[in-house]
């Protein structure tokens, strides 16, 4: 006897395509159609992963022509990089607010919608318009940054390693993809920096077509649920939420400072500007594979605390080179940084799937992580900056880099363990 799904908004976990119950298929088995389907989503997830980092890493690359084109000041070249990653943390609580009032899948073509519109107004080529545009980036970004681990605990429970690996891929290619093209592309365009970077603006629409057909889903979370900051509260006093939002937060400072200024380090080393791209897309490149097979290795045994040591040691070698020789052998430093920085961000979302039992906690967990660790990350860009203006050179922020990496261990074998955070009492 034919199931008759339920017409309308479904619940979080295991929600259902929607559609008209009385028009039976013929064309195609359902098998198929739910395969097809499936894949169709991976696809939207893949996608919409594409978009949450590449504005950020074609800004860094073409940093100092902003600098110049607009006469920014020192500081506000350290507030224009710390921008994206600042709205990532105060945007995320957001996120389960609009998903209560619009469902995941419109919340997140919202987001993409967010990132494109970001990127037409970088066409105007003004500081006002440079601001407004990197703000929304980092809001829409937020969302997406947030969302993404909850479709993946309620979409693909038993995949969840092989799918936060696609994606988390995904996000880092189109990083390091942005780096290495947008000043050659910003060349072809004929453009500059303006044109360069609202081409990325494409992509968002890209995926925002291949999103669509999710739109019929609309899944929300549950009435009873809770959303924002009080599907936070709860987690307040959780020495696992905590310990998670810690790792997240140091992770990604080190990885948004190094994305933002890698290349002026570079350069103020002597090494031209499209090199420096070339450097910081490598990076990114060789962490691709590594970011795309670690979350289902990660995941396939309840404890993770030897990638952490791994990652760490990776990252901290190559800030060491950074630190002593940056271009002596600049090449392997950035493999260094690439195989520690980059690998260890999909870890840590996999990490707050596999410490969570149900969406309802990936998602409060998704959200406390992210928003409070993101504000934690952003302080990073920024002081890296004003360090750099002080002393006029980058020895002290690279030390302080280093430095920051013990906190970095030690929440991560704490976040790492065998554990799970506390439910929601029922």
């Amino acid at each position: 006897m034919a199931d008759n799904p339920p017409r309308g908004p479904q619940p979080l976990i295991g929600a259902p395509m929607t559609g008209p119950s009385q028009a039976p298929e013929r064309v195609l088995p359902t098998p198929t159609r739910r395969r097809l389907a499936r894949v169709l989503l991976v696809l939207g997830i893949v996608l919409i992963a594409a978009n949450l980092r590449p504005a950020i890493a074609a800004t860094a690359t073409v940093l100092d022509s902003i600098t110049g084109d607009l006469s920014l000041s020192g500081a506000a070249a350290g507030t224009l990089t710390t921008l994206p990653v600042l709205f990532f943390g105060l945007c995320g609580p957001a996120a389960p607010v609009l998903v209560r009032r619009l469902g995941i899948e419109r919340t997140l073509a919202l987001a993409l919608a967010a990132i494109a519109a970001a990127s037409a107004l970088w066409l105007a080529g003004s500081t006002t318009v440079l601001f407004a545009g990197t703000v929304l980036v980092g809001a829409g970004a937020a969302v997406g940054n947030v969302l993404l681990p909850v479709l993946v605990r309620r979409d693909f429970p038993d995949r969840a390693g092989l799918v936060s690996g696609l994606y988390t891929t995904a996000l880092a290619s189109a990083a390091a993809l942005a780096a290495a093209v947008t000043v050659p592309l910003g060349d072809a365009i004929g453009y500059g920096w303006p044109g360069a970077l609202a081409v990325w603006g494409l992509l968002a629409l890209a995926a925002l077509v291949i999103w669509t057909p999710q739109l019929r889903r609309s899944a929300r979370l549950p009435d009873d649920a809770p959303s924002g900051p009080g599907g936070v509260t709860r987690l307040l006093r959780d020495r696992l939420a905590w310990q998670v939002t810690g790792l997240m937060g140091l992770q990604a400072l080190s990885y948004h400072t190094t994305l933002a200024w890698l290349p002026s380090v570079f350069t103020d080393a002597g090494l031209d500007r499209a090199t420096a791209g070339v450097l910081l897309s490598v990076a990114g490149f060789v962490a691709i594979p590594v970011s795309l097979v670690l979350p289902t290795l990660a995941a396939r045994r309840p404890d993770q605390r030897g990638w952490i040591v791994l990652l760490t040691a990776f990252t901290a070698a190559g800030l060491l080179g950074l630190l002593i020789a940056p271009t002596a052998a600049p090449y392997l430093w950035v493999i260094l940084l690439g195989l520690g920085q980059g690998p260890i961000f999909p870890l840590t979302l996999t990490i707050i799937v596999l410490r969570s039992r149900t969406a309802e906690d990936t998602i409060a967990l998704s959200t406390m992580a992210q928003s409070v660790g993101f504000v934690i990350a952003a302080a990073g860009p920024l002081t890296l900056g004003l360090l750099r203006t002080a002393t006029g050179t980058w020895t002290a922020g690279v030390a302080l880099l280093l430095a920051l990496l013990a906190p970095q261990l030690l929440t991560g074998l704490a976040s790492a363990r065998d554990r799970h955070i506390a439910s929601r009492p029922k």
